[in-house]
């Protein structure tokens, strides 16, 4: 699972656009307890989502009207420039320029070739999340992609993850467990399953990161999601060897699972 050690590929912060940062602010701190913290004056907006101190993940506005409310998954990197021009040659478009936040950090953001969107967060002072695999935090991210191939080529490519893949039990597809270069499985920190584009109903078929978070409970989680003017699209309900889970979004439709997971 998800650990705070930030090794290179690793998922190292998250952050969820919106058009009403107050709205946003007010859902997830009735679901999972965050509070948002401004990081200056000059922050343009843009709040630290804390759990008891602890930064779980940024909240900040959309970019203009043409940008869908969404989360977005940085992963770490030693280079951000290096990983420009890896992303383009193998066929990626950068989406935003790498630049600095503050004394932070160097990030940019991108489009793979089959349109999924993520970002990547290399370190100054700030190296990014500091609580997960908690409740109410960060546990694990997940890619659902109309091309399966293509995406596990691009990525492996990129970030030099290590690939396990299993049959799913109910027979609906290949699941590929995501884990940092040269790490073992107990060190998995997402997963990623090639599905209809019929169902990518949200990106028009493209390729969809989404995060995972830790509940206590997954059937109180989803009726506060209901309460506060979410949205449910599967769930709860369990899956064998994994825990019981949710597919939900905010009330802007960003997108995410909520999880309890299986004990040890």
């Amino acid at each position: 699972m998800i650990t705070t050690d930030f090794l290179p590929g690793s998922p190292c912060w998250i952050e969820v656009s919106s058009p009403d940062i107050e709205a946003s602010a007010a859902f997830y701190r009735r679901l999972f307890g965050w509070e948002a913290v401004s990081p200056g004056p000059d922050s343009g907006g843009y709040m630290i989502l804390r759990l008891d101190g602890s930064a779980a993940g940024g909240l900040g506005p959309v970019l203009g009207e043409s940008e869908r409310p969404g989360w977005t998954v940085h992963f770490a990197t030693t280079d951000v420039e290096d990983v420009v021009l890896t992303v383009e040659r193998l066929g990626g478009t950068l989406l935003v320029e790498p630049f600095d936040v503050w004394d932070f950090g160097r990030t940019a953001q991108f489009f793979d070739p089959q349109g999924g969107h993520f970002g990547v967060w290399q370190a100054i002072n700030i190296r990014g999340l500091e609580v997960t695999d908690r409740p109410g935090s960060l546990c694990w991210v997940e890619m659902w992609t109309p091309d399966g191939d293509g995406s596990r080529e691009f990525y492996t490519n990129l970030f030099k993850w290590g690939l396990t893949a299993f049959d799913l039990p109910d027979g609906s597809g290949t699941y590929t467990i995501l884990t940092p270069a040269g790490e073992s499985q107990e060190r998995a920190h997402g997963g990623l399953m090639a599905v209809d584009p019929a169902r990518l109903t949200d990106t028009d078929g493209s390729a969809e990161w989404h995060p995972v978070f830790a509940v206590a409970d997954c059937d109180t989680s989803v009726e506060t999601v209901r309460e506060e003017g979410g949205q449910v699209y599967m769930g709860p309900e369990d899956a064998l060897g994994v825990g019981r889970l949710a597919v939900c979004s905010d009330p802007f439709g960003a997108g995410f699972v909520l999880l309890r997971p299986s004990p040890e």
